[in-house]
């Protein structure tokens, strides 16, 4: 069964335009509906959480028109991290949970994230069986059945409270100093609540969301602005999370980033020293850079790649009962804490290395040299396949060969959006920028 409107991070779109209309979202939801009803029972429920994209109130209610009209009952967190929204989903016993966020994208764009009832996003399989109830008949709900909807208003207080239980022991963050960049996203209540509540004295950037600010300069994509404030202030550390805190950048005292790769270095590093690191690896995407494969094998560790995607990291990690996995983009899994990506829980386990090694962040974000790597994104129309063309078959072929034993090469279309990512590693600056040039060249000729 294939999937046309889920990508690899749920259906995303620009609001407003398919997918991402109401009309659709009503139909997701009772498609979503039937499906997790498909037993017959009353009683189902389904909690919602979003980001702060004014384009999320729209969503949110013709994603509950949907639900209850097949009956099931839906619980309204209102904005709350995407991790939230998981553990919520498991702790509220629900049969299923959805997170409304185009994560780390424009306020312009939304998305709709499904969760099973154990937390974790829901498998490919299933998301194709909700994709193919789209094209039939939703059997409605007889109408004293009806679903009920009523909103949570302790949903991120419940998350806090968690949080605060992954941070080691009853230790504190006195005198710690932290700028916290919530990208004007899900976590600009959650997160600061959270690290004034350890002891932290807290430096709030991207706090001030208004339905469009969301990723404007400020997050784990745009870190120049946390940088100059970690410095601005004299902070100890900057956490900068995206959208929907899913993903997080660690940046030191100087305001230098460390990355998806370095974080997970050290938590690797960290706990397999504890006897903590399930399995003997670290479970990342095709992405995640050489040097990150280099300094695991020296340690004795092994790295496991997966396709791009949290989602493959997850399933990899449950497969192999492996309990550390992530992104280079900064989506750090640990399953022991979450089921998906959580930005302000990666951030409290790099305090937690900080106050138990007594040791700035700069000695902590550089866990080892990366390789160069270039990464070129080119955007393309609405039917078109750049990559079935012969002349940018034969760019790859070429920069595949003058690769070979030099380096690596990854092209894939994106899964949010009509993007084809170009991305290539090489300790010859040369080579790289040739390899990546003439793939990108040719593919901008094609489109």
């Amino acid at each position: 069964m294939t999937r046309r409107l889920f990508g690899t991070d749920g259906v995303r779109g620009t609001a407003n335009s398919w997918p991402m209309t109401a009309e659709m979202a009503l139909k997701l939801g009772a498609a979503a509906g039937r499906y997790f009803r498909r037993d017959g029972r009353n009683g189902h429920r389904v909690v919602i959480g979003k980001d702060t994209r004014l384009s999320g109130y729209m969503l949110e209610n013709a994603l509950t028109a949907g639900l209850t009209s097949t009956g099931m009952n839906v619980l309204l967190l209102g904005p709350v991290p995407t991790p939230a929204v998981g553990f919520l989903t498991r702790s509220m016993r629900a049969d299923l949970g959805i997170m409304i966020s185009a994560s780390h994208n424009p306020a312009d764009d939304n998305g709709i994230k499904f969760f099973g009832p154990d937390g974790f996003k829901l498998s490919d399989e299933a998301e194709a069986e909700i994709e193919a109830l789209l094209g039939t008949e939703i059997r409605l709900a007889q109408p004293q059945n009806i679903g009920r909807a009523k909103r949570i208003d302790d949903g991120r207080g419940r998350y806090v409270e968690y949080a605060k239980t992954t941070f080691p022991g009853k230790g504190r963050l006195s005198g710690l100093k932290v700028v916290l960049d919530c990208a004007n996203g899900a976590a600009y209540k959650a997160a600061p609540e959270v690290l004034w509540e350890l002891g932290c004295e807290v430096i709030p950037v991207g706090t001030t969301p208004n339905g469009f600010n969301i990723n404007d300069n400020c997050g784990s994509t745009h870190t120049d602005t946390a940088a100059a404030a970690v410095v601005a202030h004299g902070a100890d550390l900057g956490i900068s999370l995206d959208g929907d805190a899913d993903r997080v950048m660690i940046l030191d005292e100087t305001g230098r980033v460390a990355d998806g790769d370095q974080i997970m270095a050290l938590f690797a590093a960290r706990w397999a020293a504890e006897g903590r690191l399930k399995g003997g690896a670290l479970v990342a995407t095709v992405m995640s850079n050489l040097g990150l494969e280099r300094f695991l094998t020296g340690k004795g560790l092994r790295l496991e790649r997966t396709a791009v995607g949290d989602r493959y990291v997850v399933e990899r990690m449950r497969e192999g009962g492996f309990n550390l996995g992530g992104e280079q983009s900064g989506h750090i899994v640990m399953t022991d804490y979450a089921t998906t990506g959580d930005g302000l829980i990666a951030g409290l386990q790099f305090l937690a290395a900080m106050s138990e090694s007594a040791e700035p962040a700069s000695a902590l974000v550089q866990q080892f040299e990366t390789v160069p790597q270039m990464l070129k994104n080119v955007r393309y129309g609405e039917g078109q396949e750049p990559l079935k063309v012969a002349a940018v078959q034969a760019a790859i072929a070429q920069a595949e060969a003058d690769l070979r034993g030099n380096g690596r090469l990854l092209i894939r279309k994106s899964g949010t959006e009509p993007l084809i990512r170009v991305m290539a590693e090489s300790e010859d600056a040369q080579v790289l920028e040739t390899a990546v040039g003439s793939i990108v060249a040719a593919v901008e000729a094609a489109v």
